[in-house]
């Protein structure tokens, strides 16, 4: 069993910062694919940010890049979201992920999730 927690959410104005966090727990280690995918309400769930294979290679949306940061602390087991010059789009519920096939996450379909933690941003 695989647990992902969230946190780190909340409000900030325009060109902020936030810095997500997702602790992962059971049966998962750092080399597994883990990623964020966000969804703002009436809009699809959109992949934002994911370590492409289990060695750190990474993928960002095109909206995000050069904004977002993925890292993770394997020690840890925590990956981390760092946004820097948050618009009013990226205001949305932000999930962790994580599956051991990479593809899955790539195909927005990665077999565990977080519960999710919001982000708004106010212009």
């Amino acid at each position: 069993q695989v647990q992902l927690v969230e946190s780190g959410g909340g409000s900030v104005q325009a060109g902020g910062s936030l810095r997500l966090s997702c602790a992962a727990s059971g049966d998962i280690y750092m080399r597994d694919c883990m990623g964020w995918f966000r969804q703002a309400p009436g809009k699809e769930r959109e992949g934002v940010a994911r370590f492409v294979t289990g060695s750190g290679g990474t993928y960002y949306a095109d909206s995000v890049k050069g904004r977002f940061t993925i890292s993770r602390d394997n020690t840890k087991k925590t990956v981390y979201l760092q946004m820097n010059s948050l618009k009013p789009e990226d205001t949305a519920m932000y999930y962790c992920a994580a599956d051991r096939a990479c593809w899955r996450m790539a195909t927005g379909s990665p077999t565990y999730w977080g519960q999710g933690t919001q982000v708004t941003v106010s212009s």
